[in-house]
């Protein structure tokens, strides 16, 4: 589908839809929901999830270079994070699907904007993480990863992206604390780069050139894509060879099974002396 050959028609509805433009294309979501790629102005995409690795390709194969900016269209929640019970039970969804998709974002060739209208928790933080610039809405919503109280492990990427993003500090509460954090809050530890809605994140693209960034350089060349692909390197070979992760994981297992034998052995023992 070439732009020119996009549908163009303003989504009808509240004010808010309004502003996000001609629709560029939708594509399904299943058998009851849709994600619509519109264009507030001009070279910047607005995604709103979820089918979102289909999308960035056709942005990319069949749209001129600019911004691309994800938000949802539930206004309540950016996102709730993964449905766990799909992802544990669904053969190949860490690295096929997400793991895919956040590499994908991670080393996207154009600049990109998480708009955080509401609510993102644990994985969909992540998500937003792997974009290059997070706008968070100021009125509601919070930020968080809740693993240690929903009693889940965080895994190699999951964990890097942050490490590399955020303050050491800042990295801990989250982790270790599950602290919550409201948009002036997450502003304040950079978690987010901005607070406001769709107004702000294009006033945003404009003041730093973003849709020049992803264009050909004096080289001739666009590198976006490559300088974000080193910068952060250590996430990037974690979503690459999440094999080596899955044995790490068997051998670190493993390992804590053997310690706890021999602790258990160790207790025994002093139990034993103890009633003597």
């Amino acid at each position: 589908m070439s732009a020119d050959a996009s549908p163009k028609r303003e989504r009808s509805g509240s004010d808010s839809a309004a502003k996000r433009g001609e629709v560029l294309f939708e594509l399904p979501i299943g058998t009851k929901g849709q994600l619509i790629c519109t264009r507030p102005k001009d070279k910047v995409y607005l995604i709103t999830f979820s089918t979102i690795l289909l999308a960035l390709d056709i942005i990319e194969t069949r749209h001129d270079a600019g911004v691309v900016i994800t938000t949802s269209g539930i206004e309540k929640f950016y996102s709730n994070g993964l449905d766990l019970e799909h992802a544990s039970f669904t053969p190949g969804f860490f690295p096929d699907t997400l793991y895919a998709l956040w590499r994908r974002l991670l080393t996207y060739p154009m600049p990109t904007i998480a708009l955080l209208n509401g609510h993102a928790f644990a994985g969909a933080l992540m998500l937003a993480m792997m974009h290059d610039y997070r706008m968070m809405n100021p009125h509601k919503g919070y930020v968080c990863l809740n693993e240690v109280e929903l009693g889940v492990p965080l895994r190699p990427p999951m964990t890097s992206i942050f490490r590399q993003k955020v303050s050491a500090q800042t990295y801990r509460k989250l982790v270790l604390e599950a602290a919550r954090y409201k948009a002036l809050e997450a502003f304040k530890e950079g978690i987010v780069d901005w607070l406001g809605g769709l107004d702000e994140a294009l006033t945003y693209v404009d003041e730093l050139k973003l849709v020049q960034k992803a264009g050909k350089g004096m080289s001739g060349k666009q590198v976006y894509g490559d300088l974000k692909r080193e910068m952060w390197r250590e996430t990037v070979d974690y979503l690459e060879n999440f094999g080596a992760e899955d044995g790490r994981d068997f051998m670190i297992q493993a390992r804590r099974k053997r310690e706890r034998e021999v602790a258990e052995g160790k207790v025994k023992m002093w139990e034993a002396k103890a009633k003597l």
